[in-house]
């Protein structure tokens, strides 16, 4: 056989094996820009628009200022796990936005330090700067804030709505597989604060807890004499009334009628659904969920966004008759 021939088959063969693997490379490259390009979103703020949110940031002592979309971007973080389903982020992300809008059309700032509109702690809504989230994520940041980033977009100047109005979006993290109306936990009834089935929290891990306390605790508390115990049996202590909820409304507790949210803050309880079991130095409380019960179960909505429910959708079931607007309609955005 000829050199020249044996030559253009040995480049033939290996062309045969190098361009495939060539091909392979190029596409996996591309593949892997496009899943950074598809990670790497940015928050969209318009800089001739300017809500400006006013954070008394509660570590630091001191007000710091953000753009609207930013502070909920920060809220979000804080208030539910950045693993949760996009859709629940998004939820989320409106609920968060209604609370400050309302409260800067409300101009409801008499219970924050002077100068602020809100804080950053439980008190209002939980908030994380960039910088904080930056520390917290670590090498995950970058992923995590372009999800966030999405979620935040995606709703960009949404609110929830009750009769042309932003809504008091209140929420919590489990319920105990009823959301609560209102009245049950506070005073006021609120048309689009209802109870409502939430049987997706069964897959919360705050969904059950115990508490023990002891009686020493319970007498200092409320004042009673615990002596009567040994001889009272489970009458000494005895629910006289639950909610819609299925939360305690009302319960006896020795010589004291309490509620079940009074019960829950004096004894640091998850929640006001709860039962209990007398032991030889104390009551064992057990309680089903995390929380006030109020509004919107973040739990809940994950586990309705794990099932293909749309945020909106997400927000019309756990707030009654409720619509989504533009915040244009009440604050003015343009310099």
């Amino acid at each position: 056989m000829r050199p020249t021939v044996i030559l253009l088959l040995i480049v033939l063969a290996a062309s045969m094996i190098l361009i495939p693997t060539f091909l392979v490379l190029v596409l996996n490259d591309d593949q892997t820009k496009a899943k950074s390009n598809e990670k790497n979103v940015d928050l969209e703020v318009d800089p001739t628009k300017s809500v400006q949110v006013k954070v008394y940031r509660s570590n630091l002592d001191k007000i710091e200022t953000y753009n609207l979309e930013e502070y909920v971007r920060g809220v979000v973080a804080a208030e539910m796990p950045i693993n949760f389903e996009i859709e629940a982020l998004k939820a989320q992300a409106i609920a968060a936005r209604t609370y400050i809008v309302k409260k800067i059309i409300d101009k409801n700032y008499s219970d924050v330090p002077s100068g602020a509109m809100v804080t950053d702690t439980v008190k209002h809504q939980v908030f994380l700067s960039e910088e904080e989230l930056k520390r917290q994520w670590g090498l995950n940041y970058e992923e995590n804030i372009s999800k966030l980033n999405n979620a935040v977009n995606q709703t960009n100047g949404q609110v929830i709505t009750y009769n042309g109005k932003p809504i008091d979006a209140l929420y919590f993290s489990t319920s105990n597989g009823y959301t609560e109306n209102s009245e049950d936990y506070w005073e006021k009834e609120v048309p689009y604060l209802r109870s409502v089935a939430s049987p997706w929290d069964l897959d919360s891990p705050k969904y059950n807890d115990t508490t023990f306390v002891p009686f020493s605790e319970i007498e200092s508390v409320l004042k009673i004499d615990t002596a009567v115990i040994s001889t009272s049996g489970q009458e000494w202590i005895k629910i006289l009334g639950t909610t819609t909820g299925k939360r305690v409304k009302e319960i006896k507790i020795g010589d004291r009628i309490l509620t079940g949210r009074e019960v829950r803050t004096l004894f640091k309880l998850d929640s006001s659904s709860f039962t209990w079991e007398l032991k030889a130095d104390g009551i064992q409380f057990y309680t089903k969920g995390y929380g006030h019960g109020v509004g919107m179960s973040q739990y809940g909505a994950n586990g309705m966004a794990k099932e293909g429910t749309k945020a909106i959708d997400i927000i019309k079931h756990y707030y009654t008759d409720v619509s989504i607007t533009s915040i244009e309609n009440w604050i003015k955005i343009n310099n």
